[in-house]
């Protein structure tokens, strides 16, 4: 592995990897890390529904209105702009026309479909399985690309900081070799984070365990801004079976005709959303199937397809979806589909402007990991793949418009502890559950303050074990992020205190009741 290149990338979903892509075309050696050992295991692989383009009768302002929206309007107006203005044509050139993705046609034209929120039908779809389509092109390119290294199985532990220059500055990262336990500085002038949001931290996530807050973690303790931590979306419709994990049910589900219902197939949000019913925002959506089991006593409710499109449709148009739930016993071309919310994605993260630049010099944020303002207090269906693309092109743009910085003859800052001896595996699954259950049922779709409090002295607590676990052991996958974990679901649970208001996905059951009890 070189130790010295012109840019190290952290994650390669579809942000971190549209930027070394386009890094990499114009001449910049590119290290792309990614701590999974397949590389296909990111967010943006996972993702079903689609990607937002631009509809028929449709317009950026419109665009944006439906984020400004979904967003409770504690939106960043510069970023919703340059999204709304920016992100089609982006679409079209890289994603259509550079990597080739199949997205489906109908009649020789693209299909769009409408999703939760949206004014319109403007997403674009590869049948239920969008992302995987995103990423296999993206991975292929990189892969074959002469000025993009590779590395799986390589977990970043810290960004290293030169602190002996007038202003601190990132010059690359500490990396963990997985296969030989080594830790690799990695220097670099430019270093970009793609690591990913923090939904891992939940109990009940649509996430994969690589959403530990890696790159929140790393940023905050080196020394930039982080913002928005408390505004985590719950998706409403994750499958809910007691031998399953639960699995996202797409937003595309309901924008193909599937309602909410109880097992007598009543449906209810006309009762919360008289407007927008089964496609209001998240936020709403996930909210009212909290409040449906919270007073009928449910595990779970339903979503009723079955009603809606013929059998063959719905195997045609969710044939991933048809095919997983049927392993559970669920044929959705004739049954009720049990689902209830989960963890779904992180509108909070690293602050970074309209190029993906963080408050550290030398240090990027982009994707979920960043804190761009652009979802505001809750993301708009099918915005995110779209953001990581804007922001990791602009990214690039960034670092290609740069003379480059020097970088120091000698390493700044000590080395992560090295591994003395391997931690008791039971003790770290047992921290990690307490984590995310504390999180779960403290720091969730509903919030107060003496649940907030409780969870913010308990992930103290664990932080201080951990914390010494990390001095005793030495850098391992697990422990670097378990570390992590504790240090960004205190960050959460923190903002979340200090923001009494409801805004979006954050809602707190005691404001409510106050307001209730003075008017």
């Amino acid at each position: 592995m070189p130790h010295t290149v012109d840019v190290v990338v952290i994650g390669c979903g579809i942000a971190g990897g549209i930027a070394a892509l386009r890094l990499a075309d114009a001449g910049h050696r590119v290290v792309l890390l990614t701590r999974s050992h397949d590389p296909r295991e990111a967010n943006t692989y996972y993702a079903q529904g689609g990607i937002v383009y631009r509809g028929r009768n449709d317009s950026p302002q419109q665009l944006a209105d439906d984020i400004f929206r979904a967003g409770a309007y504690r939106n960043h107006p510069d970023a919703v702009t340059l999204l709304a203005e920016t992100g089609p044509s982006l679409v079209e050139q890289w994603l259509i026309r550079r990597l080739k993705v199949p997205f489906d046609r109908e009649a020789g034209t693209f299909s769009l479909v409408r999703e939760g929120g949206h004014s319109v039908p403007r997403i674009l779809h590869a049948a239920d399985a969008t992302g995987k389509a995103i990423h296999i092109a993206l991975l292929r390119a990189l892969q074959q690309h002469s000025h993009v290294n590779l590395y799986p199985g390589h977990t970043a532990v810290d960004v290293i900081v030169d602190r002996e220059t007038t202003t601190p500055r990132c010059v690359g990262v500490w990396v963990l070799d997985q296969r030989t336990g080594q830790i690799i500085p990695i220097l670099a002038p430019f270093t970009i984070l793609a690591t990913g949001g923090y939904g891992y931290l939940y109990a009940r996530t649509t996430n994969p365990v690589t959403t530990r807050g890696d790159g929140v973690a790393m940023a905050w303790r080196a020394g930039a801004r982080v913002g928005g931590l408390e505004y985590v979306q719950f998706h409403p419709t994750a499958f809910a079976h007691p031998e399953a994990p639960p699995f996202l049910i797409s937003e595309a589900v309901r924008g193909a005709g599937g309602r909410l219902v109880h097992a007598d197939g009543s449906p209810f949000m006309a009762r919360y959303a008289p407007e927008w019913q089964d496609l209001a925002p998240r936020d709403i959506v996930a909210r009212a199937i909290f409040e449906e089991m919270r007073t009928h006593h449910l595990s779970h409710v339903y979503l009723d397809l079955c009603s809606a499109l013929p059998a063959e449709h719905i195997r045609q148009r969710f044939p991933t979806l048809y095919l997983r739930c049927l392993r559970y016993g669920v044929d959705i071309t004739r049954d009720l589909i049990p689902v209830a919310p989960a963890a779904h994605y992180t509108c909070g993260g690293v602050q970074s402007d309209l190029w993906g630049r963080t408050t550290l010099p030398g240090l990027y944020a982009v994707g979920e990991v960043a804190w761009t303002g652009v979802h505001g207090a809750n993301r708009l269906a099918s915005t995110s793949l779209l953001e990581g693309l804007v922001w990791g092109v602009r990214a690039a743009e960034d670092i290609l418009s740069m003379s480059r910085p020097a970088i120091p003859s000698r390493i700044p800052e000590k080395s992560p502890p090295r591994l003395h001896k391997s931690p008791p595996s039971t003790i770290l699954k047992t921290w990690r559950e307490q984590i995310r259950q504390l999180m779960w049922e403290h720091v969730g779709i509903v919030r107060d303050a003496q649940g907030l409090a409780l969870a913010r002295e308990r992930l103290a607590t664990l932080a201080e074990a951990i914390e010494a676990a990390y001095s005793t052991y030495g850098v391992t996958d697990n422990l670097v992020g378990l570390r992590n974990m504790v240090q960004v679901a205190l960050l959460v649970t923190r903002a979340a205190e200090a923001n009494p208001h409801c805004e979006g996905c954050h809602y707190r059951a005691d404001t409510v009741q106050a307001e209730a009890h003075v008017r």
